[in-house]
């Protein structure tokens, strides 16, 4: 059994993440912020605001093998429209939170010998979208950001990242919230749908676990074929 950390474990691709780890018997301590959330068999979930300058941690066992950071927010809007502090508060949830979280749990990641950290970034980062400059600005940084770890924490805690394409999750409620909507957005796949939380999950427990244990510095595309195929 492996104790996990689940950032953003309310809903959504978190919320999938933790049940998962949780079903297969592991320890699972997931946060939330605003979406309250009650205790299950092996999950545990913690109030945790990542943009709060107080970050305890201290609910956390000595050992952590593996740490999961999920909050995002998806704001797409035409680059003109969008002011200066608008990227900065982006910036400041999906790559600061992310770096204040790994920062606060690196001791305990240590402890584990093998820790694993998954990341998020997202399809628009590699293949340019419209409307999308804000979302692919923070998580090119996560991309960035998980490269370099992977090469600092070497060999002791790998860090990889998934990039996935638009997933149905309540995240994505407005790009999907009616039939019309859903039936567009996964013709423009290859695969002819939209991703799932579950999709997300399936991948995400492979990179916390053994069996991905010769895998580092990775940004995984998990997209319906969508960033290679035409």
């Amino acid at each position: 059994m492996s104790n996990y950390l689940i950032v953003g474990a309310s809903s959504g691709i978190g919320k999938a993440i933790a049940e998962d780890l949780a079903k297969a018997g592991h320890q699972v301590y997931g946060t939330y912020n605003k979406n309250l959330c009650s205790d299950q068999e092996n999950l545990n979930y913690h109030f945790l605001d990542v943009l709060s300058d107080t970050y305890d941690v201290s609910f956390l066992p000595e050992k952590i093998d593996g740490l999961v950071y999920c909050p995002g927010s998806i704001v797409l809007k035409p680059f003109h429209r969008i002011k200066a502090e608008d990227f900065a508060n982006d910036y400041q949830l999906q790559t600061i939170g992310a770096i204040k979280t790994i920062q606060a749990v690196l001791p305990r990641l240590k402890e584990s010998g093998n820790g694993s950290v998954v990341l998020f970034s997202t399809l628009a980062v590699q293949t340019g979208l419209n409307f999308h400059s804000m979302v692919a600005s923070s998580k090119g940084a996560i991309e960035g950001l998980s490269r370099a770890l992977a090469a600092e924490f070497a060999p002791s805690i790998r860090v990889n990242c998934i990039a996935p394409s638009l997933t149905d999750t309540p995240l994505a409620a407005s790009l999907l919230n009616t039939e019309e909507k859903k039936l567009a957005n996964a013709q423009r796949h290859p695969l002819k749908r939209i991703g799932s939380a579950e999709d997300i999950s399936n991948l995400a427990c492979f990179l916390l676990s053994d069996k991905s244990a010769w895998m580092t510095g990775q940004i995984l595309h998990l997209d319906g074929g969508m960033s290679v195929l035409k």
